[in-house]
This record gives C-alpha cells, structure tokens and sequence, in this order.
C-alpha cells in the first residue's frame, strides 16, 4: 500500500454518532479514479465503540480507541504505529502536539482565525457566526483547512471556501451547509496536500501552481480581509 501516501484519522464522534467526515475520506479513496488517491490506514477515536468506531468497523478500517492523556508522545506512537505519512484530524476535539505541522491538518466548520479556538468547536462554531451575522458583521460561514501546530485553530490555512449566509438561516441550517460543504471538499483538497500540490515551507503555504492557490483560497482571503476590517 506504500505506493500511495498513508493517511491516519483521528475523530472523535460521540458514544452513538458521528464520524461521516472520516467515512466520506475513506470513500473517496476507493472511488475509481480516486478523489483521494491516498489510502486510509487507520482511525483513532476517544469513543469505545462510538460512532467512528462503528462506521471504521463496516467499512474495514483500523480503529484505535484513546482515553488519553492525550500528550505529544501519545500521538507519535500512533503515527508510528501506523508508519501513517500524514494525519488528519475530522472531528478530532482534542489539542494536538507533537506532530509534524506540514504532515498535520485540520478541518474546521467556521472561518478562521476569528471564529476558532478551545470553546469553538461543532455546533458552537455556528451558533457564533448566527450571532455575528445577525449584528451585521459577517456574510458567510466558511470551511476551513489549515495546517496544525500545537495551539488550537492556529496554523496556517491553506484552503477557506465560503458558505453563504441566508436570513432565514438557524444555526442547524447552517451547519448542514456547512457540513454538505466539507463532504465535497475535504476528500479533494487533502489530495493536493497528501500529494505534494500543498505544501508547508516554513510558516508559508506553497501551491503547485498559481491556478491552484487560486481554486482553493482567493474568495476566501477577500471574505476574511473585509471581514477583519469590521472588526473593532
């Protein structure tokens, strides 16, 4: 299987769901062609026979379950373990250290930097942009991806697709689009990263072509700069 990158999840879920980001991952890597052409070697979850768990059972996937302490050299070992070229984190709630940043990264339902951190996370990302809409600060959501380091929703973002805002929107609706847009695009972008198109050169993102940095950033970057300039 080492003729492809290797790619390890860990996503959390919870004790009864979850986890449709990591099965869309390993979907998309069994397509033909393949959306990712990677090969997905395994999951870790801090659920025991949760969701993720359940759904890495039908579909034949290694599952791990962590109860942590979830430290540097707890994460290495699984990278290890694994001899995983990359990791992927879908719904992963934990902080992360230790690990590569060009090798790690991270999807996020919400606009970055303004809207991540510890406390934001899932449900609370929309209920957070809901709010900033309804007092006229933003226009969009986003689906964010960015490389990690070990400070939550900090590293560099590579890809920032924005989601727009109706008014009759809720925090639920939102969410689904949300959550429909990362389906699409996380198995597509992960691609160019895990082989080679994106990657970390020091604290900068490097794109294979200005085509490609175009596709997956520039509406995004114009969203964030004005939306940043309406910030107090």
């Amino acid at each position: 299987m080492k003729n492809k990158p290797s790619i390890l999840v860990f996503a959390s879920g919870t004790k009864t769901g979850g986890g449709s980001g990591f099965e869309t991952l390993v979907r998309a890597s069994r397509t033909r062609p393949p959306v990712l052409d990677a090969w997905i070697c395994g999951v870790v979850t801090n659920y025991f026979d949760g969701g993720v768990w359940q759904r890495a059972h039908a579909l034949g996937i290694p599952a791990l379950y962590w109860a942590g302490p979830y430290q540097a050299q707890g994460y290495r070992n699984f990278v290890r373990y694994f001899d995983a070229d990359y990791v992927m984190l879908s719904g992963w709630l934990k902080l992360v250290s230790g690990l590569d940043p060009a090798r790690t990264i991270n999807i996020h339902p919400g606009p970055l930097p303004r809207f991540g951190g510890p406390n934001l996370y899932g449900h609370f990302v929309h209920e957070a942009v809901m709010a900033a809409y309804q007092r006229g600060e933003v226009t969009h959501s986003a689906v964010t991806m960015h490389f990690v380091d070990e400070v939550y929703d900090r590293g560099p973002v590579f890809f920032a697709l924005p989601v727009p805002i109706e008014p009759g929107d809720t925090p639920e609706t939102l969410a689904a689009k949300v959550n429909r847009a990362e389906h699409e695009w996380q198995p597509r972008v992960l691609n160019y990263v895990a082989n080679g198109e994106v990657r970390l050169a020091g604290q900068e993102v490097a794109y294979a072509t200005e085509e490609l940095k175009s596709l997956l950033m520039p509406e995004a970057r114009s969203f964030y700069h004005s939306e940043r300039s309406e910030r107090p």
